[in-house]
């Protein structure tokens, strides 16, 4: 038997040019030729077309390739399909070749040497695959170890060029793919993949067509991916409508399938002709849409597909019928009956033997849950809410399917509350977290991606297709650095952990925010204002300096991305801004745009001078968007013309440019100042005062803003009155403003608990202000190391820090990399392992110690992923509980047991805020009966809650949207 190994080890370039296991496909006096058999599938030929090309592409030499047995030389690849390669079958049968394991598998191949197998071949490379698609993935995992990545084309890899290339051979079987059909689903594509194929690509057509499609489908074959739902909006070219639409997809072995809303492969949103075809109304026009559907399945019957059984209304919307629910069920029922009889009548097939799914989308789970009867034979494809959370999945009953289930899962995505079309910024580390738990869970039948219109959207497919592909070679930590990786084998690992630093930043940032949704704004939020209404964010200017922290890490690694742009050879340049630099410096451009804006608005209302420089920037910010986009598009002589855009979607306004306001300023210099953590300017207090520092948190620094409010420079100098007091400048002379660090020397800093001092700030003319300085240096405790202290009235907890955790044999507790506000997030156990009784006395939990100098009533805040409940058979909650939702634990001490939740209903409006900052914020009301030290514990309840942070506020807590910074006492 031949031992399984991962995907392309098999096949790798040789620095020696003999050996027993090497082949010489290209030296300086020949190149190998490559045999195919005519009576092989059509996609052995296109994959032998493909493999000559890149051989051309690596060397500049063409290798002579053909189904003519004269063209076979002393060093040939011989590929085929086991029982359609006649050469292949003989070796088969006299033992030269072993396919013991092959036989009976999906899309797996072989690949070997073989020496002297045929008269005149002196040594055989031969790869032969189990069935169609697994003879091209053999034969096109030679071009990837050779140097043409899938992405040559797509986001224009360099080819490294080489005069020779030998190959070393290990004899090897490949694995069967984790899920059988694996997909994307083009969509909203009307902004950029449809311009670029109208007005460039494919513009003699003027729209979507064959040579698209041809390189799509190119695509998928080379990323071992076999499954393509097209374009269906209703501006796109219908792919059916174009009978050599369904040509190009078959000669690269591509399934068709459609998205949840297009029936029989058919496209409602633009081939339904109401004048006609009459109404699309399954209640007064059932004839009239069944024979439709009827002729596209006989079009359609010749060839592979997978066949979505649905009755949604035009354009993915709900389909008219009665509010009756029951009503919508039966009129349901019928429909899929119908259609399934339609398949078996047209295709002369049992129906249980046709591939078929379908997708409760939106209110078709409503439909679903009101006891619709669905052939046990049908794929279910669960969706996730549109935002990368997983709204169900297969309940016990339903994992017993022979059809299995799959998922539908969206890196883009066009709706309420609002889009994220421009960027694809899904966390990798919630990518993997979601679709594993829906693997796990039987969804391993169907995997279809929402790739909107591919381009921005290119590392998430090629995730999602190696997910769908291996899933077993993947863990959280390689999820959390796979965009490294996979830059790194695009364009070389020169520049390895610099990538992996800005991705682990790139999607922390967007993580707490994506940018499409920085505008603030609701779409379609009410008949009169469907258009988003861009507002202030929820990012503070003054508290726990958020903003300043954002656009500085933003800022940071925006220069490390510009630099290596600067350094590398011109020939990787393209495929880097198009896969790292754009993304980067679009997302800090966006993010500095709107957070100066914001800046500039609130500084107009202080009379500040830098208003007016801040209205500048946001306008140069703004410019150098629309200049980078250009950039993008004018790439190779305008090769993507027209692909990218910032203003997609029909309601979306975060890309414009922001309010600004402008300053009429003093004649003279005038003092301005204001202390860190001042978010009320009016009515709260007349006078300036820092956040108390705390002598067990001694690094923290705070600022005091001092600003000029007139036309002419501010000469100013501050003084202290007390030496323990520490400022990083003394005086300065500004036209803006300038920022002074206060800090402590707590080596001279007095005991106490009420310990004062003040800052004195004046400027030449006479202008003064005083900021007092409060700090907590009481002589005891002493040593609170480890602890996560209160300050300033709160406590904050990063989930990572945990002091103890308490686990079973089916919980454990798992860390989450580079996901969540603090960037790493604790897991509660496998979410397909059994719930837990949080009130149980060692239920699994996570403990963390902190100290208090208050007591009484706390808000135990609790930061979650906003995941659902997995199924809607839940079994029985037991006595006095619900298990209608997710559920776990919070307590102080031996405090009583609260359960809030991870979970709620689609479209609430708890779900519209938890999604859009990728968090569900929980606040439970506990009390502490003294001051000194307490654990709060977090317990299991539904397994797989990903907590994030925990903030205890004792009633000082400012406003912010992320929360203050973990507060833990550091070792000395």
């Amino acid at each position: 038997m031949i031992a399984s190994s991962a995907v392309f080890a098999q096949v790798s370039l040789s620095l020696k040019v003999n050996g027993d296991n090497v082949f010489p496909l290209v030296d300086s006096r020949e190149c190998a030729s490559l045999y195919y058999d005519e009576a092989d599938f059509s996609v052995i030929k296109k994959s032998s077309e493909l493999f000559a090309d890149d051989v051309q592409r690596v060397t500049g030499k063409k290798i002579v390739y053909g189904s003519d047995k004269a063209l076979l030389a002393d060093h040939s690849i011989i590929v085929g399909t086991v029982g359609h390669n006649r050469l292949i079958d003989e070796m088969v049968s006299k033992g030269q070749i072993d396919t013991l394991g092959l036989t009976g598998r999906w899309e797996s191949y072989v690949i070997q040497l073989v020496k002297s197998p045929l008269r005149g071949v002196k040594q055989a490379l031969v790869i032969a695959g189990s069935d169609r698609r697994g003879t091209a993935y053999g034969l096109l995992s030679v071009s990837r170890a050779i140097g043409v990545s899938p992405w040559y084309w797509w986001a224009d890899v360099p080819v490294r060029k080489q005069k020779n290339l030998y190959l070393a051979v290990n004899k090897t079987l490949s694995k069967e793919p984790s899920v059988k059909y694996r997909g994307i689903f083009i969509n909203d594509e009307d902004w950029g993949l449809y311009r670029w194929a109208k007005l460039n690509f494919e513009k003699e057509r003027g729209n979507f067509g064959p040579k698209t499609y041809a390189k799509v489908c190119e695509l998928l074959l080379r990323l071992q991916a076999n499954y393509l739902c097209p374009a269906m909006h209703d501006a796109s070219m219908a792919f059916h409508r174009i009978p050599e639409n369904r040509l190009v997809a078959d000669s690269f072995a591509i399934v068709m399938g459609s998205s949840h809303c297009e029936p029989l492969l058919f496209n409602t949103a633009s081939e339904w002709n109401s004048k006609t075809m009459g109404e699309w109304d399954y209640v007064n026009n059932r004839s009239g849409v069944d024979s439709i559907l009827k002729l596209r399945v006989e079009a359609c019957a010749p060839f592979e597909n997978v066949y979505t059984l649905a009755l949604r209304g035009l354009h993915d919307k709900a389909m008219k019928a009665s509010n009756d629910m029951s009503a919508r069920k039966d009129m349901l029922q019928e429909a899929l009956m119908n259609q399934r009889k339609m398949l078996a009548d047209v295709t002369g097939k049992p129906a249980n033997e046709i591939p078929q799914a379908f997708t409760p989308y939106k209110e078709v789970l409503d439909v679903y849950d009101e006891g619709l009867e669905l052939p046990d034979d049908v794929t279910i494809i669960w969706p996730d809410d549109n935002y990368g959370y997983m709204k169900r999945l297969s309940s016990p009953k339903e994992q017993k399917r022979s059809g299995r289930s799959g998922v539908y899962y969206h890196a883009s995505y066009l709706g309420k509350p609002h889009d994220h079309l421009w960027m694809n910024t899904t966390s990798p580390a919630l990518m993997y977290e979601e679709l594993r738990k829906a693997y796990d869970m039987t969804a391993d039948r169907i995997w279809l991606l929402n790739a909107g219109d591919i381009k921005s959207c290119e590392f998430a497919v090629d995730f999602f297709l190696e997910m769908a592909y291996d899933i077993d070679s993947f863990s959280m930590d390689r999820a959390a650095t796979y965009r490294a990786e996979w830059l790194s084998r695009l364009i070389g690992d020169e520049y390895e952990a610099e990538y992996a630093d800005v991705w682990d930043s790139f999607y922390r940032l967007a993580f707490v925010r994506r940018p499409e949704f920085m505008g603030w704004g609701y779409q379609w939020a009410t008949d009169k204002h469907g258009r988003e209404r861009n507002t202030d964010t929820d990012f503070s200017l003054t508290n726990y300096r958020e903003a300043d922290r954002r656009l500085a890490e933003y800022r940071r690694i925006s220069d490390i991305t510009e630099r290596i742009y600067k350094e590398l050879p011109e020939e990787k340049k393209a495929c880097f801004y198009q896969i790292m630099y754009y993304p980067v410096k679009g997302c800090e451009l966006l993010n500095r745009m709107v957070l100066d804006g914001q800046r500039n608005r609130w500084y107009a209302i202080q009379q500040r001078a830098a208003a007016n420089r801040l209205a500048d920037a946001v306008k140069v910010c703004y410019d150098s968007l629309n200049i980078i986009t250009q950039g993008y598009n004018d790439l190779l002589g305008g090769k993507w013309n027209h692909v990218m855009t910032m203003k997609q979607g029909f309601a979306a306004a975060y890309f414009e440019l922001p309010k600004l306001y402008s300053v009429d300023l003093l004649a003279e210099p005038s003092l301005g100042v204001m202390a860190e953590q001042e978010d009320l300017l009016k009515g709260a207090k007349n006078f300036h005062s820092l956040p108390c520092f705390s002598a067990y948190l001694p690094d923290v620094s705070y600022y005091v803003d001092v600003f000029n409010k007139g036309s002419k420079a501010l000469k100013w100098k501050a003084s202290v009155s007390a030496e323990w007091i520490l400022l990083n400048k003394y005086a300065g002379n500004t036209f803006t403003e300038d920022r002074i660090e206060v800090s402590v020397d707590w080596k001279k800093a007095p005991l106490g608990e009420r310990v004062c001092g003040m800052v004195e700030v004046t400027s030449d003319n006479g202008d003064k202000e005083s900021v007092w300085v409060s700090v907590f240096n009481p002589p005891s405790p002493s040593d609170l190391d480890s602890l996560y202290v209160e300050t300033n009235g709160y406590v904050s907890i990063d989930a990572a820090g945990f002091h103890r955790k308490v686990e079973n044999d089916a919980i454990k507790m798992m860390i989450l990399p580079n996901l969540g506000v603090e960037n790493v997030s604790v897991q509660m156990g496998n979410p397909t392992a059994p719930p837990q009784r949080t009130g149980g006395r060692n239920t699994p939990r996570l403990e963390y110690d902190f100290y208090t100098f208050e007591q009484g009533s706390v808000d135990v805040y609790t930061y979650v992923l906003p995941t659902f409940v997995t199924s809607s058979d839940r079994g029985y909650a037991g006595h006095e509980a619900t298990n209608i939702e997710t559920k776990y634990g919070v307590c102080i001490d031996e405090g009583p047991v609260m359960n809030p939740s991870t979970s709620s209903f689609e479209y609430a409006q708890i779900w519209y805020e938890s999604v859009l900052k990728n968090c569900r914020v929980n606040k439970t009301t506990l009390h502490i009966d003294k001051p000194g030290k307490h654990t709060v514990k977090i317990i299991c309840g539904d397994a797989g809650t990903v907590l994030q942070k925990i903030v205890l506020d004792f009633g000082g807590m400012k406003r912010s949207y992320s929360g203050p910074l973990p507060t833990r006492v550091m070792k000395k």
